[in-house]
């Protein structure tokens, strides 16, 4: 049994690109170090889940120890130490709260009981509760760093994180569901007249691709709510949020082009594709939506 940390992920959105901000960026990569080793526990490697949640546990004891001046327990990995102390430069920096960190590690801790349990999510309000766990508390993060404490902000935010969330799970249906993990909802598959149980790889592409192209709709929607959110960032942080944005409306494209069919065709950006987004990432024209919007 192993868990598997630090593995190589390809990503479809910059990550403390050369726009962001440089007194935020340390902080920035911190955090999202923080979440991909937390991710990686409870996905990577061959453990068994009480192993996986005994870990993020550990992650969690240490969290809470930075937060009120102390060190990392005794069974803390080695190779987590550089990204704790990351962490925990960032949050002596810039004063990080501590929920949004919890509330990842509980949307990890769910991945794994919910994977071993076998559990699919009912419908949209059970997988937006995840997102706002999963993904909402990054943004929330990144508006402290900002400075800004605004509930219309903290509103587009999370209809951003959300949006990008959802993108991530249309893109990557087939590596989620090869790792038993399933994002495509029981009332989804209903409407659409497949089988609520069973094993989901063995239904066909051609199956899936409506519920795959439904939710795009979703997503497109709830990026548009949050498209305001640049103008108010002020200097370079807009400037990466509106190539955030553009990043996530170009995968939706491709998602769209190839008819939902991403388990044999999975979005890559291209160096193309990059340029297309610099150049929108001017104009920043919101989206068109459709007729579908997730509420």
């Amino acid at each position: 049994m192993s868990l598997t940390c630090g593995v190589d992920h390809y990503e479809n959105f910059p990550v403390a690109s050369i726009l962001c901000p440089g007194r935020w960026r340390s902080a920035v990569v911190a955090i999202y170090r923080f979440a991909r080793m937390a991710d990686d526990v409870a996905d990577e490697g061959d453990a068994a889940a009480a192993e996986r949640l005994a870990a993020l546990a550990v992650l969690r004891q240490a969290l809470r120890a930075m937060w009120h001046g102390g060190q990392p327990p005794a069974a803390t990995p080695v190779t987590w130490l550089p990204m704790l102390a990351a962490l925990d430069d960032a949050r002596r920096r810039h004063d990080l709260p501590l929920p949004p960190l919890e509330a990842l590690l509980d949307a990890f801790e769910q991945d794994v009981r919910w994977r071993a349990e076998g559990r699919r999510y009912r419908d949209d309000a059970e997988l937006l509760a995840y997102c706002a766990r999963s993904a909402n508390p990054i943004g929330r993060l990144l508006l402290h760093l900002a400075g800004i404490d605004d509930a219309e902000a903290e509103r587009e935010s999370d209809a951003i994180c959300t949006a990008l969330q959802l993108i991530n799970f249309w893109q990557d249906l087939g590596h989620d569901l090869s790792r038993g993990r399933c994002y495509l909802t029981e009332s989804a598959l209903r409407a659409h007249g497949l089988p609520t149980s069973g094993e989901l790889p063995a239904l066909s592409e051609a199956a899936l691709a409506p519920i795959v192209l439904d939710g795009c709709r979703r997503a497109r929607a709830l990026l548009r709510r949050g498209w305001g959110l640049p103008a108010r960032l002020r200097g370079r942080f807009g400037w990466e949020l509106r190539l955030v944005l553009q990043g996530g409306l170009r995968v939706l494209e491709r998602i769209e082009a190839v008819g939902g069919h991403t388990l044999t065709h999975p979005p890559r950006l291209c160096r193309r594709d990059w340029l297309l987004l610099l150049v929108r990432a001017v104009r920043h024209r919101p989206p068109s939506v459709g007729d579908n919007p997730i509420c």
